[in-house]
Protein backbone atom coordinates (compact mmCIF):
# COMPACT_ATOMS: atom_id res chain seq x y z
CA UNK A 1 0.00 0.00 0.00
CA UNK A 2 1.51 3.34 -0.70
CA UNK A 3 1.90 5.89 1.33
CA UNK A 4 0.25 9.76 0.85
CA UNK A 5 3.72 11.82 1.28
CA UNK A 6 1.94 14.88 0.21
CA UNK A 7 2.39 16.50 4.02
CA UNK A 8 5.96 15.44 4.66
CA UNK A 9 7.17 16.77 1.23
CA UNK A 10 5.29 20.13 1.64
CA UNK A 11 6.95 20.36 4.79
CA UNK A 12 10.10 19.73 4.10
CA UNK A 13 9.80 22.63 1.03
CA UNK A 14 8.45 25.15 3.31
CA UNK A 15 11.05 24.13 5.96
CA UNK A 16 13.99 24.71 3.58
CA UNK A 17 12.76 27.57 1.59
CA UNK A 18 12.39 29.43 5.83
CA UNK A 19 16.03 27.96 5.91
CA UNK A 20 17.07 29.44 2.65
CA UNK A 21 16.17 32.85 3.46
CA UNK A 22 12.02 32.43 2.23
CA UNK A 23 12.57 32.02 -1.61
CA UNK A 24 13.72 29.46 -3.87
CA UNK A 25 13.20 28.08 -7.48
CA UNK A 26 10.68 25.51 -8.85
CA UNK A 27 14.90 23.46 -9.96
CA UNK A 28 15.43 23.91 -6.01
CA UNK A 29 12.28 22.18 -5.34
CA UNK A 30 12.53 19.51 -8.04
CA UNK A 31 16.32 18.74 -6.22
CA UNK A 32 14.32 18.57 -3.02
CA UNK A 33 11.78 16.27 -3.84
CA UNK A 34 13.75 14.12 -6.16
CA UNK A 35 11.17 15.08 -9.02
CA UNK A 36 11.23 17.93 -12.22
CA UNK A 37 10.36 21.31 -11.52
CA UNK A 38 6.95 20.84 -13.63
CA UNK A 39 6.06 18.26 -10.64
CA UNK A 40 6.93 20.95 -8.48
CA UNK A 41 5.29 24.00 -9.49
CA UNK A 42 2.13 21.41 -9.29
CA UNK A 43 3.09 20.34 -5.52
CA UNK A 44 3.71 24.31 -4.88
CA UNK A 45 0.25 25.22 -6.12
CA UNK A 46 -1.30 23.54 -3.28
CA UNK A 47 0.79 26.21 -1.21
CA UNK A 48 0.08 28.78 -3.23
CA UNK A 49 -3.60 28.69 -3.15
CA UNK A 50 -3.49 28.54 0.70
CA UNK A 51 -1.91 31.23 0.80
CA UNK A 52 1.38 30.39 2.45
CA UNK A 53 3.47 30.77 -0.51
CA UNK A 54 3.65 33.39 -3.92
CA UNK A 55 5.15 32.90 -7.54
CA UNK A 56 6.94 35.06 -9.95
CA UNK A 57 7.16 33.32 -13.66
CA UNK A 58 10.02 33.47 -16.56
CA UNK A 59 13.44 33.80 -15.80
CA UNK A 60 14.50 34.15 -12.61
CA UNK A 61 11.16 33.42 -10.73
CA UNK A 62 10.85 31.67 -7.79
CA UNK A 63 8.41 31.21 -5.21
CA UNK A 64 8.36 32.98 -1.79
CA UNK A 65 6.92 32.59 1.64
CA UNK A 66 4.17 34.82 3.03
CA UNK A 67 4.18 34.14 6.07
CA UNK A 68 6.62 33.38 9.15
CA UNK A 69 7.27 29.70 10.32
CA UNK A 70 5.77 30.90 13.77
CA UNK A 71 2.44 31.35 12.47
CA UNK A 72 1.99 28.28 10.39
CA UNK A 73 1.81 24.67 11.77
CA UNK A 74 1.34 21.48 10.16
CA UNK A 75 -2.14 21.40 10.56
CA UNK A 76 -2.09 24.53 8.23
CA UNK A 77 -0.25 22.59 6.12
CA UNK A 78 -2.43 19.65 6.35
CA UNK A 79 -5.74 21.46 5.76
CA UNK A 80 -4.53 22.79 2.29
CA UNK A 81 -4.28 19.54 1.08
CA UNK A 82 -7.41 17.71 -0.38
CA UNK A 83 -7.64 14.87 2.16
CA UNK A 84 -10.42 12.55 2.09
CA UNK A 85 -8.76 10.89 4.91
CA UNK A 86 -5.74 10.75 7.01
CA UNK A 87 -5.86 6.84 7.31
CA UNK A 88 -5.44 4.16 4.87
CA UNK A 89 -7.57 1.88 6.44
CA UNK A 90 -11.39 2.28 6.28
CA UNK A 91 -15.40 0.74 6.38
CA UNK A 92 -16.09 -2.25 3.80
CA UNK A 93 -18.46 -1.90 1.56
CA UNK A 94 -19.36 -5.41 0.93
CA UNK A 95 -22.85 -6.35 1.99
CA UNK A 96 -25.10 -2.96 3.06
CA UNK A 97 -27.56 -5.19 4.60
CA UNK A 98 -25.43 -7.29 6.53
CA UNK A 99 -25.96 -6.07 10.17
CA UNK A 100 -21.94 -7.36 11.04
CA UNK A 101 -20.77 -5.14 8.77
CA UNK A 102 -22.54 -2.28 9.59
CA UNK A 103 -21.66 -2.86 13.44
CA UNK A 104 -18.19 -3.43 11.96
CA UNK A 105 -18.13 -0.35 9.96
CA UNK A 106 -19.89 2.07 12.80
CA UNK A 107 -16.90 0.67 15.28
CA UNK A 108 -14.43 1.54 13.04
CA UNK A 109 -15.70 5.07 11.94
CA UNK A 110 -15.86 6.08 15.64
CA UNK A 111 -12.51 5.01 16.45
CA UNK A 112 -11.24 6.63 13.10
CA UNK A 113 -12.71 9.74 13.72
CA UNK A 114 -11.32 9.97 17.68
CA UNK A 115 -7.52 8.72 16.03
CA UNK A 116 -8.01 11.91 13.10
CA UNK A 117 -9.38 14.07 15.83
CA UNK A 118 -6.18 13.68 18.25
CA UNK A 119 -3.85 13.62 14.87
CA UNK A 120 -4.98 17.00 14.35
CA UNK A 121 -4.66 18.27 17.51
CA UNK A 122 -1.41 17.19 17.67
CA UNK A 123 -0.50 19.29 14.15
CA UNK A 124 -2.33 22.20 15.27
CA UNK A 125 0.28 22.05 18.13
CA UNK A 126 3.29 21.85 16.18
CA UNK A 127 4.27 25.18 14.79
CA UNK A 128 6.72 24.91 11.52
CA UNK A 129 9.14 26.96 13.28
CA UNK A 130 9.77 24.05 15.90
CA UNK A 131 11.01 21.38 12.97
CA UNK A 132 13.37 24.07 11.29
CA UNK A 133 14.72 24.98 14.74
CA UNK A 134 15.51 20.49 15.28
CA UNK A 135 16.96 20.51 11.96
CA UNK A 136 18.99 23.84 12.85
CA UNK A 137 20.00 21.78 15.62
CA UNK A 138 20.65 18.88 13.67
CA UNK A 139 23.13 20.59 12.04
CA UNK A 140 21.77 21.56 8.24
CA UNK A 141 22.80 25.29 8.32
CA UNK A 142 20.95 28.28 6.87
CA UNK A 143 22.67 28.67 3.82
CA UNK A 144 23.02 24.98 2.94
CA UNK A 145 22.95 24.20 -0.78
CA UNK A 146 21.52 20.59 0.22
CA UNK A 147 18.10 20.32 -0.95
Amino acid sequence: MQRDTRLARLLHVLIHMHLRGGTTTSQTIGQMLHTNPVFARRTMSVLRDAGFVTSTGGPGGCWALTCELDCLTVADVCDAIAHTTLFAVGPAQDNAACPVEAAVNRRLREALNRAELALLETFREMPLSEIANEALSAGVGPTSNKP
